[in-house]
């Protein structure tokens, strides 16, 4: 034990020759203090990299459809922006053209891109270029479909109410009338109050907009041959069932009958709602026995075929094992 001290402390001095010995011990022990500090410390750390992310932005150049020439460039637009921003930012340097009368296209001749399209999603480089036409003074569906309901409502009840300015003094002033003409009457205002209540509450309108000779169009079909009480009730029931939303949108399945008798008629045909309303105007034609009902009657039941047939078409690729049996609009027939 003797010569195992010894022999130490003759190494301590060939490796610290001229240190005292109380001076190395208090070394080593500071030395063994920082070692055990370092240890219970555990491992370092890697500093963490600074992330510089860089933001893509395009350049939109935006040409005239027809004579190919420049209008304008947008400059700046983000990665996530829309083609509803898009069309905002161009009508902040274009202020006669509002959004909604502005069409973008890729190409000439090409569909038009839908506000909810994403610009990364069509830029195939840093620069887009867009190609505008200007589609016009448009108006909301709302205002269409209001615009299209209340107009008939409004004049059938002037010609109700016989006004002097339409009829003579004699006409006017005739209180006795046949009950069927209050009947008509009262028939024809629930017809479009029902109208106006359900794209109020009922449908869902598409937030878009229309030209505005649309709505010229659909004012002068319904306001000039305005110059039914069973099928008004089952075409509402049928409309209430297609709102629901279950049977809207991409994942929509096929509406089916339930409690509501007015709703069977889902069983025979896929367009139930049309069968009800071209009943309603031919029960309507048989009480008022007017020519100009009668054609708005024969009018309307054919445009209302080619709807059923359009979409009935689109229901069988979609809903092939539910109506494949079915009519479209007239049950067994057609």
């Amino acid at each position: 034990m003797f010569k195992r001290n010894k022999s130490l402390e003759h190494k301590r001095e060939l490796l610290f020759p001229g240190v005292p010995q109380s001076t190395m011990k208090n070394n080593m022990r500071n030395f063994h203090s920082l070692s055990q500090l370092v240890l219970s410390a555990g491992p370092l750390k890697p500093t963490p990299a600074v992330k510089h992310s860089k933001a893509i932005h395009f350049e939109i150049e935006i040409l005239d459809a027809q004579t190919r020439n420049q209008i304008c460039i947008v400059d700046k637009v983000s990665q996530t922006s829309t083609i509803h921003d898009v069309k905002r930012k161009f009508h902040k340097a274009c202020p006669k053209w509002y959004p909604s009368r502005v069409g973008l296209q890729l190409e000439c001749g090409g569909p038009f891109l839908k506000d909810y399209i994403t610009i990364q999603t069509v830029a195939a480089s840093s620069i887009v270029t867009l190609y505008f036409t200007d589609l016009g003074q448009q108006v909301s569906w709302t205002m269409v479909f209001l615009a299209e309901y209340s107009g008939p409502l409004l004049i059938y009840l002037l010609f109700y109410l016989r006004i002097s300015y339409i009829y003579d003094v004699k006409e006017s002033s005739r209180r006795l009338r046949h009950p069927v003409v209050h009947l008509a009457c009262v028939c024809h205002c629930i017809h479009y109050i029902r109208y106006l209540l359900e794209t109020l509450f009922v449908h869902k309108v598409s937030p878009g907009h229309t030209p505005l000779k649309n709505l010229i169009k659909g004012c002068a079909f319904y306001w000039g041959f305005t110059s039914w009480i069973i099928c008004e009730t089952g075409n509402h029931f049928i409309n209430t069932i297609l709102a629901h939303p279950s049977h809207t949108g991409n994942n929509a399945c096929f509406p089916s009958p339930n409690y509501n008798p007015f709703t069977w008629m889902f069983f025979l045909v896929s367009c139930p709602n049309y069968t009800y309303e071209i009943g309603s105007w031919i029960s309507f034609t048989v009480m008022t026995q007017t020519l100009p009902v009668g054609i708005f009657t024969f009018l309307m039941s054919i445009q209302m075929t080619l709807w059923a047939q359009k979409k009935h078409k689109i229901y069988l690729k979609k809903f092939n094992s539910y109506i494949h049996r079915k009519s479209a609009i007239i049950p067994f027939i057609l």
